[in-house]
């Protein structure tokens, strides 16, 4: 389980994130929406220490991540998957998915051939663009590659930023639709932020809606997309 208490990250004199405590089921989907500015982004890059936390605390199955780098944060299980489908274009795909194994290479070096394998076989487009380089990718394949690459560190918790950003429906639908199938088969917990709410609450299993850093919302996915009150209020649709 992810817990989250009290938690307060600020840029200089700005808070960013306000006091917020919630908690997220593990093998789960739990999604942060809101609008922009709300404070989503800012909430993953504080849990994989991208950004440091003013004070509160995170921990991910009994462990402290604050004050832990980012190395430290992905050998404890968990990998972020930032907007705006990063990858190093001047890579291979197959160079940047084995990016994502740098880590357990040395102690796992026989299942990181698998695991590489494994995610040619999650996304079958990745591995017909093995020897391509990732920065003549379209959006869509740039976002399977960036989630890749995540995935195939073996993570217990993934976090994942956007990743319907700037993508056609159809191609967000199956990215969407192979993650769902992950928390299935293999127990994956997933951190989903998202701006487009009818995506995300149709997907998770639960929804914490932030508005200005706060939570205003913390309920099952289900009910917080048949709160049209809510939606209104905070979603603007």
């Amino acid at each position: 389980m992810l817990e989250i208490r009290n938690l307060i990250a600020s840029y200089g004199p700005v808070l960013a994130i306000r006091d917020i405590s919630f908690t997220a089921d593990a093998g789960k989907i739990t999604t942060v929406i809101g609008a922009n500015g709300a404070g989503k982004s800012t909430l993953l890059r504080v849990i994989s220490g991208l950004e440091p936390a003013t004070s509160g605390s995170i921990t991910w199955q009994g462990h402290s991540l604050l004050n832990k780098t980012p190395e430290a944060i992905v050998r404890l299980g968990v990998a972020h998957v930032p907007e705006g489908h990063a990858v190093i274009a001047s890579l291979t795909v197959a160079e940047n998915i084995e990016m994502g194994a740098l880590f357990r290479r040395r102690a796992h070096k026989q299942d990181v051939r698998v695991a590489i394998s494994e995610m040619y076989a999650l996304f079958p487009r990745l591995e017909e663009r093995r020897n391509q380089l990732a920065g003549t990718l379209s959006g869509g394949e740039r976002q399977m590659l960036a989630i890749s690459r995540a995935l195939v560190s073996r993570p217990s918790l993934l976090l994942l930023d956007e990743p319907s950003l700037g993508l056609a429906p159809l191609v967000v639908e199956q990215i969407i639709a192979t993650i769902k199938q992950l928390c299935i088969s293999t127990g994956l917990s997933v951190l989903l932020v998202e701006q487009n709410a009818n995506t995300a609450l149709a997907v998770a299993d639960h929804g914490v809606l932030l508005s200005l850093g706060s939570v205003v919302a913390d309920q099952p996915a289900s009910l917080m997309r048949a709160d049209s009150a809510l939606r209104s209020a905070y979603l603007g649709y």
